[in-house]
């Protein structure tokens, strides 16, 4: 048995390179041979988001605090409140945040897959994260 007790773990900053804005991430548990889960509560400032990424083998949100959002690449953006669980199947290219005006805190829970349990790819930009449709330069 290994008890993480409360404020035993320190907090860290959420890095300007996976990260836009303000980000704390409190880790929770880490994984454990043979197990590959692990999981943190992240509290993102109103307009902080992650860059968009992946999990290998898929990742749950569970939302205690605040209101955000999340967007699955090409899809709509959804809003997120508190009690909401997200499910965001392997591979799937997304980003999660807080809303413009309100603070945002999740509980993320992934698994690791050869030795990751993340690819961070491009930062979400502004007129991605304001739902601002931008027109294909060809047309």
């Amino acid at each position: 048995m290994d008890i993480k007790r409360s404020g035993s773990q320190p907090s860290a900053k959420g890095p300007a390179e996976y990260f836009t804005g303000t980000v704390r991430v409190d880790p929770l548990f880490e994984v454990h041979d043979p197990a590959r889960t692990s999981g943190a509560s992240v509290t993102f400032e109103p307009g902080a988001r992650t860059a968009w990424h992946t999990h290998p083998l898929g990742q749950t949100l569970i939302v205690t605090a605040g209101s955000g959002l999340v967007q699955l690449w090409g899809g709509a953006i959804e809003e997120i409140r508190p009690g909401d669980a997200i499910w965001i199947s392997p591979g799937e290219k997304h980003w999660h945040g807080a809303t413009a005006t309100t603070s945002m805190t999740h509980i993320a829970i992934q698994e690791w897959l050869d030795g990751k349990p993340v690819d961070w790819l491009e930062h979400v930009s502004d007129e991605q994260y304001e739902g601002i449709k931008i027109p294909a330069l060809d047309s």
